[in-house]
This record gives C-alpha cells, structure tokens and sequence, in this order.
C-alpha cells in the first residue's frame, strides 16, 4: 500500500470513499445534509487529500489535513491544522490502512511546522476515538462544537514537534 497526494482527478472517487465509508457505518444518512460538502473536501484546492492506494492501483481510502488559512472552526491560530475526513473502505479494513493515512497526515503536518493537530469526530465514532488515543490525540472538551441544533462534535488535539 502506497500513501501518496492525491491526483486531482481522483478527487470525485475520494469523495464517493468518504461517503461509502461514513454511510457503511450508519454516520451519514442517505439525505444528508453533510453529503456535499464531504465529498467536495478538497476539491477547491484548500488543504492536502491524501490517499490510500493498494497495490493494484485501487484507492482505498484518504484523510485531509486543513492548515490555518483553510481549515475550520476547530483551528484558531497559525501554528494549528485540521485533520478531515478519515475514511477507509469497508471492504478494505483491518490492514492498518486508517493507522497508516493518520501517520501519514502527523508528517506533512510536521513538514508544515503545525504545532498543534486537531480534528473533529461525532461522539459515535468509537473505532475513530481508539485511534486516535493510540496516536496520542487527547480529548479537547472545551473545543467541542455544535455546528448545528442537534450535532455535536468532539474535539482532539495532539502536540507536534516538527523538528522530531
């Protein structure tokens, strides 16, 4: 498996894994509203989608990092990034490829000096959380969010130390 920048003609595929991902494990309804914007992550050129790719060519899954000017809420200084849209296919889960993306995003935001990495998960999403926690992500309670009535948010942060 090869994790590598995603080709910008391979952004609509990215897209379709996120939501097949997100949709396999009940986080994503089939009407919702969130649809759009998760398969759209990236396709303005803010932030860097990288992608999973198995050894016979196919995507298998992707994960964004949104650096200060791009990235969300969640961000409130310079020296922070935003991890989006971890997804993984269903079919091609339990070969560490979530583990691998993850890493994958801790080193480009290394290379980009963030200090601090942060991200955003639905309460739900226990698999994500163990990862997380594995990585050394820690629980930010007063960085939770509710984007909308009815939706709430965790947050979680690492430290990063660039030059390590």
């Amino acid at each position: 498996m090869e994790i590598r920048d995603a080709k910008p003609d391979e952004l609509a595929e990215i897209g379709s894994i996120r939501v097949a991902a997100y949709r396999a494990d009940g986080f994503l309804s089939p009407r919702s509203e969130y649809e759009p914007t998760l398969r759209g992550l990236g396709g303005d050129g803010a932030g860097h989608v990288l992608a999973a790719v198995a050894g016979d060519g196919k995507l298998v899954g992707t994960i964004m990092l949104q650096t200060s000017g791009a990235a969300g809420e969640l961000v409130t200084s310079p020296d922070e990034a935003e991890i989006r849209a971890l997804a993984v296919l269903p079919e091609a889960r339990g070969a560490g490829i979530g583990r691998a993306l993850l890493d994958a995003v801790m080193e480009r935001a290394k290379r980009e000096q963030v200090r601090q990495l942060l991200l955003f998960t639905q309460p739900d999403m226990v698999v994500a959380h163990r990862l997380y926690e594995e990585a050394g992500f820690l629980r930010l309670p007063e960085r939770d969010w509710s984007p909308q009535p009815g939706v709430s948010l965790l947050a979680y942060g690492l430290t990063l130390d660039p030059d390590a």
